[in-house]
């Protein structure tokens, strides 16, 4: 841009990925749109570039490269966490949000959102919504306005080596389920929560709740992987087959994934801050 400014209407947000979508009152011979890449592609050191206005510097750019993929990021004051977000080293800054993450062919892998820090400057680590996301998401929100993600209705704990040697699993990989929602797709489809708990070297386990091994078998090493597989892959109304351990035997079940209630309704159902 030339650093005119422009109106803009919102045509639609969710704050579950901290996404949204303006219309510029503005000629399409001004704009000038990127390509979308495939945040898929990315691997760890890959080369990346952020484009903002941190501090008020418009059209600025900062080079690093691609930290990890896959992260979790809780998002603001709702309970939720968005998944499959890029970390990178390349600074983002206050004002740098809603800017592009490019790769060395120009095109758009992300949209930066974030960064992690104790002071609210940059120290190393920023985070981006995966082209792939926005991909989704953003069709839906130009014409629906909103975009109605896929829920479970559970919360619980990664199966960490302590808790497999507890629960005798060989593997520490797995998601124990503590916590199943009223009237939630987990409740309707018969998984249990934790009934048990147990005390081991003056830390408390909660026990006796379903682990989910698998969805659609895709293995489950912690939740990081149901929810990434939400956001990719599944939408309301679909199906997912889980295969569960329950009392020390492998079985399988099918859930109905419905829409995602309101924060205000979780909050009166649960006294977990964290859903699946």
């Amino acid at each position: 841009m030339d650093g005119r400014s422009f109106k803009a209407n919102l045509i639609g947000k969710d704050l579950y990925t901290d996404l949204a979508v303006v219309k510029v009152d503005a000629g399409e011979e001004i704009l000038y749109p990127l390509t979308l890449g495939n945040s898929s592609a990315l691997k760890v050191g890959e080369q990346v570039a952020a484009i903002g206005n941190p501090f008020g510097l418009s059209g600025s750019m900062t080079s690093g490269i691609v930290s990890q993929i896959g992260r979790l990021l809780p998002s603001q004051d709702i309970g939720f966490q968005i998944p499959d977000i890029v970390q990178t080293d390349a600074a983002i800054n206050r004002g740098n949000s809603g800017g592009p993450l490019l790769n060395m062919r120009g095109e758009v892998v992300g949209i930066n959102t974030a960064i992690q820090s104790d002071t609210g400057d940059f120290v190393g680590v920023g985070f981006a919504i995966p082209s792939r996301t926005v991909q989704k998401i953003i069709p839906t929100l130009i014409e629906k306005k909103a975009y109605h993600h896929p829920w479970v209705g559970i919360s619980g704990r990664d199966i960490d080596p302590d808790l497999a040697d507890m629960l005798k699993i060989e593997d520490a990989r797995g998601f124990l389920i503590i916590n199943v929602l009223k009237d939630s797709p987990a409740e309707k489809a018969g998984l249990r929560g934790a009934t048990n708990s147990t005390e081991v070297d003056g830390v408390n386990y909660q026990t006796g709740g379903d682990v989910i091994l698998s969805v659609d078998g895709i293995t489950v090493r912690k939740i990081d992987d149901i929810l990434i597989h939400l956001q990719r892959d599944k939408t309301v109304g679909d199906e997912m087959a889980l295969q569960i351990l329950r009392d020390g035997r492998v079985t399988s079940m099918v859930i109905t994934l419905e829409e995602r209630p309101s924060p205000s309704v979780l909050a009166n159902n649960s006294t977990n801050s964290t859903q699946k």
